[in-house]
């Protein structure tokens, strides 16, 4: 395992590690997989409908990294589509892996990275992420197994299901008539209909003393005092959805989007349905997660944007699925 940190200058590494083992035979591997894959009826269960329209994405206030590249704000048009209400979750996934026999990344591997606060006790620990000591990369872990191979996903039915690469969570979608959001999709319905905030709420970070997200508070990486109520994952519903229905769209797991990225992209991006460049090596991740914390990673704000290689998988990964607009399926 290495890490996904990004070279900003900012002294900000993104709090997800990247596998970089060799992309290229991964890669191949993994679209062979996904060929055998069923590609399921189209579906729309658990989807809300986005409208057609301009919106304004990017950092209004600035904030960002630079080599995250989240500006220029600038106003694209969207077709309508439709978005998950929640991030995919262990008991969805299950039925997906139940159905298809899909062996995940990870698996593959043999080993994900786990938080080092969070691992397992008794947990077979190979080794300390490079320059993010606190990712341990460890046997066994997996989306069934998050910490090690002494946990369970057993009582976490309805937490999102970790440690999926990007070839994962597009089986997924295909098994299950869906696909992955573009980054423009996924920006535009996290904010949920407010233009320019900060974050889906609006501006401030706990209004009213209110935790609104998943993220570290305390002083990272050793101390996480949890006052909003979680160390790692927390249930899909948890806290209060945004103004389109949507839930978590700041913290609990990153999640993966369709597109590849680059940090210029937004210099050059096309004013109707952006879907990213046409290549790259890394693939756009957005949201945040339960490790962001404004001293190392402040990318739960709604604009932030990050990436991995596609191979990647750790524990605070996920995705949640879209689909064109149109009736339900």
């Amino acid at each position: 395992m290495q890490s996904g940190n990004h070279p900003d200058g900012a002294g900000s590494p993104c709090c997800a590690p990247g596998h970089h083992g060799q992309p290229s035979k991964a890669d191949a591997a993994q679209r062979q997989a996904m060929l055998a894959v069923p590609v399921g009826p189209r579906s729309t269960r658990g989807q809300v409908a986005i409208p057609g329209g301009r919106f304004l994405l990017g950092d209004a206030f600035d904030e960002g990294y630079p080599a995250d590249g989240e500006t220029p704000v600038h106003e694209v048009s969207l077709s309508p589509y439709l978005i998950d209400a929640t991030a995919v979750t262990n008991a969805a996934f299950a039925t997906f892996v139940k159905a298809t026999g899909h062996v995940t990344d990870a698996e593959h591997f043999g080993a994900s990275a786990v938080f080092h606060l969070a691992v397992a006790e008794g947990a077979d620990v190979l080794g300390v992420a490079a320059g993010t000591p606190w990712w341990l990369t460890v046997r066994g872990a997996d989306w069934r197994h998050p910490e090690g191979a002494g946990s369970s996903i057993q009582r976490r039915q309805n937490h999102p299901v970790v440690h999926v690469s990007w070839h994962d969570a597009s089986a997924y979608c295909q098994w299950v008539g869906k696909r992955l959001p573009t980054e423009a999709e996924w920006e535009a319905a996290a904010r949920g209909g407010l233009e320019s905030s900060r974050f889906a709420w609006g501006d401030e970070l706990t209004p009213g003393g209110r935790w609104n997200c998943n993220i570290w508070q305390g002083r990272f990486p050793d101390v996480n005092t949890m006052d909003d109520g979680y160390l790692t994952t927390a249930p899909v519903k948890t806290y209060r959805p945004n103004g389109y229905g949507l839930w978590n769209t700041a913290g609990n797991v990153w999640e993966w989007c369709a597109d590849w990225f680059s940090p210029h992209y937004y210099d050059e991006s096309p004013d109707a349905d952006p879907a990213g460049p046409t290549t790259g090596d890394q693939r756009v991740m957005r949201g945040g997660s339960y490790l962001c914390h404004d001293s190392y990673c402040h990318r739960y704000r709604v604009a932030a944007r990050s990436s991995n290689a596609p191979d990647s998988f750790s524990a605070n990964l996920g995705f949640r699925c879209a689909n064109d607009g149109g009736g339900p399926g």
